[in-house]
């Protein structure tokens, strides 16, 4: 934005200390123009000749005064001096503010500092520019991955029809090459889907409302029983009410990705996998833990990066798109959340989300 010149922060700096030394050194005088007046009529009052003082008598007389003195102006000087300061750098901490902000991945906030050109200005002015930029470029990444998942899809349910079709006609044997193509098209579509919804999350576009972490864990863990069952691992799910703010279906799709990540990342035989939900002071929190191998601590947090499917930890024909995770961390941080994947020491992962806590009702 256009603005007119100002001055700089070095010379609003420079003349409030100066001024600020020219009235600290004004009160000192006057103190002592006082301090001098009522001597002379001290010494008048008892028919003494006026002189200068002796630097005995000086000392004696002034000594007391001269520190009020000091002691007031340090006290003054001090209090001065930290409403200056703060003055003068407050828009200093705008501009952390804003930093802080964008970093916790919000970046339609702007400064918009008021006032004059000065150098403070002109970063908040420049910090201004460059989150415009960044907003912009992740918004057209944002649109190009959803315009490119909802190309795809037509295309795919197309091939999936036909595949289908293909299928059940009696007149013509099924093959091999069929169920690869039924497979390979299945992954594309789940594939779509997943970089969709990465896609939604990003921009934070949903409705937020009171839910129950506790009853959403239970209707994930319900739903992914069969596939428990099949891998032989078994679902513990426990905890009290727990209120959080967002989106049921974001959070429900959250807990089913974690949930369906502990189930085919587990153990061949016997492996278990604990859902539980939390309320504390901070806000909503949701653990599920799985046993399985053991991970390597420098590899886990690379596990909610896109793509990353952790190949050596999946079996039975599960390995997916690779997008679980990214998009689990992708829901927490569109609620102002948390992720933290932690391994487990007798092997597995152990996998805590930490969400904001229900709104208060007045």
């Amino acid at each position: 934005m256009d603005r007119a010149p100002g001055l700089s922060v070095r010379l609003k700096l420079t003349f409030s200390y100066a001024g600020f030394l020219m009235i600290a050194g004004a009160v000192l005088l006057g103190a002592f123009a006082v301090f001098l007046a009522g001597y002379r009529e001290r010494a008048q009052d008892a028919g003494q000749v006026v002189i200068a003082p002796s630097g005995a008598e000086l000392l004696r007389e002034f000594a007391p005064a001269a520190a009020a003195a000091i002691v007031f102006l340090l006290v003054f000087g001090f209090a001065g001096g930290w409403v200056l300061a703060g003055r003068m750098l407050a828009p200093l901490t705008r501009i952390t503010d804003a930093t802080r902000t964008a970093a916790r991945g919000s970046l339609s906030h702007r400064i918009e500092l008021e006032g004059r050109q000065d150098e403070f200005r002109e970063l908040a002015d420049a910090f201004d520019g460059m989150l415009a930029r960044l907003e912009a470029h992740v918004a057209e990444q944002q649109r190009f991955a959803a315009n490119a998942s909802h190309e795809l899809r037509t295309p795919l349910a197309i091939t999936q029809t036909l595949l289908d079709v293909a299928r059940n006609d009696p007149n013509r044997e099924s093959s091999e090459l069929d169920e690869r193509l039924r497979t390979v098209n299945a992954r594309a579509i789940e594939l779509t889907e997943a970089l969709l919804l990465l896609s939604r999350t990003d921009q934070r576009s949903f409705a937020r409302d009171d839910v129950d972490l506790s009853l959403i864990a239970e209707e994930a863990a319900e739903t992914l029983l069969p596939l428990a069952e099949e891998h032989g691992v078994a679902v513990e799910t426990s905890g009290g009410i727990t209120p959080t703010v967002g989106s049921h279906a974001l959070l429900l799709q959250l807990t089913t990705n974690l949930l369906h990540n502990a189930i085919v990342h587990n153990l061949p035989e016997n492996g278990t996998v604990e859902v539980s939900t939390a309320a504390g002071p901070r806000g909503a929190v949701l653990t599920v833990e799985n046993t399985g191998n053991k991970l390597s601590p420098h590899v886990v947090p690379t596990l909610t990066e896109p793509f990353q499917r952790g190949t050596e930890r999946t079996r039975g024909g599960h390995a997916g798109a690779g997008l679980g995770l990214a998009i689990a961390k992708s829901i927490t941080r569109a609620h102002d959340g948390t992720l933290t994947l932690t391994p487990r020491p007798d092997g597995g992962l152990c996998v805590t989300v930490r969400l904001p806590a229900a709104r208060q009702v007045p």
